[in-house]
């Protein structure tokens, strides 16, 4: 095998084993001792991806419940259905969320509260980044991107944090948004301590 081949085929393996993680993902070292039994998703982020609201709070859902970590799984569709019913829930969870967007702050004494009114150990909050077909180069592109943070309740402790998406092109037929999320949420997971 000739010298430039044999850089070839080193170069080709190095790029594919390149391609394999996520494009962000940080675990803190407070995982450690972070094994929660239970685990909440607060509903998803949606605002600028608002089609997208009830399949991530689902899928995610789904995910954590086929990963069968968790002996309970209280997902982003239950926990709106909790904020409707109780005003201080609700509170607890909407200033939890705007201190952390506002002064990325993680406020212990509010995530606490969450996981006591939730039975949790631990609880993720999940933003869609795209959820879309677009244009890219003069190709037709369906594009899901989603980042997620995973929260000790009783310490307020951010233990994980990701960020991934995933690009297909098409020719006629769109790719289903869901679907690609099942898979991202999947790869994604595969990274999250428990």
């Amino acid at each position: 095998m000739s010298r430039s081949t044999l850089f070839a085929v080193i170069f080709f393996i190095v790029s594919l084993t390149g391609c394999g993680g996520l494009r962000y993902s940080e675990v803190s070292p407070d995982a450690a001792n972070c094994h929660p039994r239970q685990i909440a998703i607060l509903p998803a982020d949606t605002t600028t991806f608002p089609e997208a609201k009830g399949s991530v709070d689902r899928l995610f859902a789904e995910a954590m419940n086929d990963r069968k970590w968790f002996s309970m799984v209280v997902g982003g569709e239950q926990i709106s259905s909790m904020m409707k019913k109780d005003g201080d829930f609700h509170r607890t969870v909407s200033e939890y969320l705007t201190k952390r967007a506002k002064i990325n702050f993680s406020d212990p004494a509010l995530s606490d509260r969450i996981g006591k009114l939730t039975d949790t150990g631990a609880f993720l909050i999940v933003r869609v980044d795209s959820w879309n077909y677009a244009l890219a180069d003069d190709k037709k592109v369906a594009k899901v991107g989603l980042t997620v943070a995973m929260v000790q309740a009783a310490t307020g402790k951010i233990v994980w944090n990701a960020s991934h998406s995933r690009i297909s092109e098409y020719l006629i037929i769109k790719p289903d948004l869901a679907d690609m999320a099942r898979g991202l949420i999947r790869e994604m997971t595969d990274h999250m301590p428990h």
